[in-house]
């Protein structure tokens, strides 16, 4: 069975230059039904305004993936790592012991707008870590593309976690599958457009999750983008 949650189901905050959403309980929001799903722990939609952002600030022990969608994200970290990421870039920061980082809207005009996602590592107290890709359209056109794994299959970002991270753009009669492995979940969360998955209709910010289906199958895309966890 498929479970469908819709986007207007999520936990939301306007902080005035934060506009966010919040697909598991994060910060001020709080539901026991929605604490996260196997290992994923945080999936967090934000819009920054123009010369606003998070300030330094520290975490411990999370695999934290961003996925920037439109604008320009400035992150700056205590391992000295400096960057500016747009659309298509994905960063992954391990936590570990222990690391301090701000992120900033880099644009002078227009909302920068990301996912950020938090994965619990199978051991706790790693050596923080930074790492950053790009996957272009073409990567993820009418395919799912992994973008974080354990072993950087593909060119994904390393992950500390038994978990694969996907991206897929899909438009008309693109379509792909992945099977639900023998004890592992999946987790859809539909970033823009609509899309069927397993025949059940999705729109922007809507998720679908399972662990006993025996597949995904992503179909009658419009202007879809989608990320896809397959957990243990």
């Amino acid at each position: 069975m498929i479970e469908i949650r819709r986007s207007g189901e999520r936990g939301s905050a306007d902080h005035g230059w934060l506009k966010t959403l919040h697909s598991f309980s994060f910060a001020d929001y709080y539901d026991p039904r929605h604490m996260g799903f196997g290992a994923l722990r945080v999936i967090n939609e934000d819009r920054v305004a123009p010369g606003s952002g998070f300030g330094t600030h520290g975490h411990r022990d999370m695999e934290i993936i961003t996925y920037v969608l439109e604008g320009a994200l400035a992150h700056r970290d205590s391992l000295g790592n400096g960057s500016v990421m747009r659309s298509g870039d994905v960063q992954r920061m391990s936590a570990g012991t222990g690391v301090q980082h701000s992120e900033y809207n880099h644009e002078k005009q227009g909302v920068t707008h990301f996912l950020q996602i938090w994965i619990e590592p199978a051991q706790r107290g790693i050596a923080p870590g930074y790492e950053q890709r790009h996957f272009d359209g073409a990567r993820k056109r009418g395919r799912l593309q992994p973008i974080a794994a354990p072993d950087a299959r593909d060119g994904a970002v390393t992950i500390h976690q038994d978990a694969v991270v996907y991206a897929g753009l899909f438009d008309g009669d693109e379509h792909a599958a992945l099977a639900i492995g023998s004890g592992r979940r999946l987790y859809a969360h539909l970033v823009r457009g609509s899309l069927r998955v397993n025949g059940q209709a999705l729109e922007a910010g809507d998720a679908a999750r399972s662990s006993d289906e025996t597949a995904f199958v992503f179909d009658r895309g419009h202007d879809a983008e989608v990320l896809v966890f397959d957990l243990a």
